[in-house]
């Protein structure tokens, strides 16, 4: 894991260097600072027979005068560097997670919620790049000057310094147990911060739906629920960290008064220590007792960042099981032609639960295909499969005359056009979110793209036309409209095939019949697969795809399937039906205003 992430350490590695290098100066400076205070004193003040010397004073004085502001620049510059390191390093942390999200396929997506991702992108991040800048700095300068301070208090003198030796395990027992205790408590706590950023994100963008049924103390208990499971969760390990103050500050305290008892003896009755060694002592055991209380820190941050560090890696192990083939050519797809060979596809692998089986379809370059069925029938699936958002579990799909696994993805996915059935605008101009269709595509053919998706008229009525600012997800914009922008969007492509994944539901009948007939008119050359609720909407198909349960029980024209399919017929008559009740109402309506 750790291996992992320092690969994004990249360009910032220099400074990652400096930091410790620094931190190992300023710890120099503070170890070398008592030993000339012990010379001060000794040799300085209490010297020449108790009158004291002041050359030795004047250059004692001086030399810490010096160290203290070397330690002062190696620490400033180590404080420098180390923010530097770190935030860098939580940047390219960020955009190696981001990248790797990119190269997710449909399957890798649904692995994890937009909420976890998020988490892990702000929080999970922030929290390492804390723990590395602590890790720099703190994890660097804490056990050098641990190790540095208990070799000079042995130097001068062994009794006093083996308190050190009785204080250490104690404390190291406490943080063992601190740390098994609260370390499964934060990573339950990430998880719940998964859901909290779900609940709030489905809380703001779905506002209209809240307030539209009155539901706003249903959300404020959700939202209260999960925001009282995290203050639960991190109440309980604050409670338990909350014991590493009073444990450092036992074995610190009780340190001091065990090296001062003990020291006095040593200076008044045996006289083997001088006041100096002993000022060197409590120095350098302050030293040693607030370094260990530094890395008791440590492994409070490094406890917390490690829950966040696994699910990091995890979105970085995460590998999409859709690739490009090895050496794959660039070559452009030939044509519209789609074929699907004995296709069977289940979303969990080995589960055995098929949501297409034995799918065998014949589709010609620049057919018009409509596609109906119930609920679950796995229609947006069929269509998912053509330009690999998923790959098929067993059997080939086939477009151009080449099976889908042998195309780059690019290619591949750059011929065929989708507008799925959730449809998706982005912050931004009308015509930024135009040219996601082609970045180079100039004013005309945005407005030809527009009025094949019947969307320039409305366009215009914009005081702003296409420069009109779209807010996030569309909010601005009708249903309809927002489809039709989309549908444009995608004719930008110019692909070879056209996908509307029940893509005009929110246009009104004449609007949609105009976009199929410009479609015919406009680009006959393109393959068109159109799935859709209405049978209005495909009736005029070259051919209509009939799912059920995951497989094609029919394929065939409008009249055919008026004939053949007991499936077709019946939701045909069930919407004329309601169509003609619907004139009906229209017509008596009607009647009345006229009376």
């Amino acid at each position: 894991m750790i291996k992992k992430l320092l690969r994004s350490v990249r360009e910032f590695k220099l400074v990652s260097v400096l930091t410790p290098l620094f931190m190992i100066g300023e710890v120099v400076m503070e170890v070398i600072i008592p030993l000339l205070m012990t010379q001060l004193v000794d040799n300085g003040i209490e010297g020449n027979g108790g009158a004291g010397d002041m050359n030795v004073i004047l250059l004692m004085g001086g030399a810490l005068a010096v160290c203290c502001l070397i330690s002062l620049f190696m620490g400033f510059a180590g404080a420098k560097t180390g923010a530097k390191a770190s935030m860098g390093f939580a940047r390219n942390l960020r955009k190696d997670m981001y990248y790797r999200i990119q190269d997710f396929s449909f399957a890798n997506i649904d692995k994890f919620s937009t909420a976890s991702l998020v988490t892990r992108l702000t929080t999970d991040v922030t929290r390492v790049q804390d723990a590395y800048q602590m890790i720099l700095r703190i994890a660097v300068r804490a056990p050098i000057m641990l190790i540095f301070s208990l070799i000079m208090s042995f130097i001068i003198n062994v009794e006093l310094s083996l308190v050190f030796v009785a204080v250490i395990p104690v404390l190291a027992v406490g943080l063992f147990v601190i740390m098994k205790f609260v370390h499964p408590v934060f990573e339950r706590v990430f998880k719940r911060y998964d859901t909290l950023n779900n609940v709030v994100k489905e809380n703001v963008s779905g506002m209209r739906v809240v307030k539209a049924f009155v539901r706003e103390d249903y959300e404020i208990g959700k939202f209260h629920e999960i925001s009282g499971d995290i203050y639960k969760d991190f109440s309980f390990a604050e409670k338990v960290l909350a014991f590493n103050a009073p444990l450092m500050q036992l074995c610190a305290y009780g340190g001091m008064i065990a090296i001062s008892w003990l020291g006095a003896n040593l200076i008044v009755f045996d006289g083997t220590l001088t006041t100096g060694q002993l000022m060197a002592l409590i120095t350098y055991a302050m030293q040693i007792l607030m370094n260990l209380m530094m890395l008791s820190m440590i492994f409070v941050m490094v406890t917390m960042s490690r829950a966040s560090a696994e699910r990091i890696c995890e979105v970085l192990d995460e590998e999409s099981d859709i690739k490009s083939p090895a050496g794959a050519p660039a070559s452009e797809v030939a044509n519209g032609a789609i074929e699907f060979r004995n296709v069977k596809f289940e979303y969990k692998k080995g589960s055995g639960k098929y949501a297409l089986s034995d799918i065998n379809i014949s589709i010609r370059s620049g057919e018009t295909i409509g596609i109906i069925g119930g609920t679950g029938s796995s229609k947006s699936t069929l269509v998912q499969l053509i330009p690999r958002l998923y790959d098929v579990s067993e059997g080939s799909v086939i477009v151009g005359g080449k099976d889908v696994r042998e195309y780059d993805i690019e290619t591949l996915r750059d011929a065929v056009a989708m507008v799925l059935q959730k449809n998706t605008l982005f912050s931004g101009t009308i015509k930024d979110n135009l040219m996601w269709g082609k970045l180079d595509a100039t004013d005309e053919e945005m407005t030809e793209a527009c009025k094949l998706a019947q969307a320039d008229g409305f366009i215009r009525e914009f005081p702003e036309g296409y420069d009109t600012y779209i807010e996030q997800d569309g909010n601005n914009v009708s249903g309809g409209q927002k489809q039709r922008l989309c549908i444009a969007r995608a004719l930008m492509k110019h692909p070879k095939i056209l996908i509307l994944d029940d893509s005009t539901s929110a246009v009104d009948t004449a609007t949609d019949a105009k976009i199929r007939q410009a479609f015919r008119e406009k680009i006959p050359d393109t393959t068109k697969l159109i799935i859709a609720q209405r049978i209005s909407s495909v009736m005029d198909a070259d051919r209509i795809i009939v799912l059920d349960g995951g497989k094609v029980v029919d394929f065939g024209t409008h009249d055919e399937l008026m004939q053949s399919s007991a499936i077709y017929r019946e939701v045909y008559e069930s919407q004329q039906k309601g169509s003609e009740s619907v004139d009906e109402a229209a017509a008596a309506i009607g009647e009345r205003g006229d009376e």
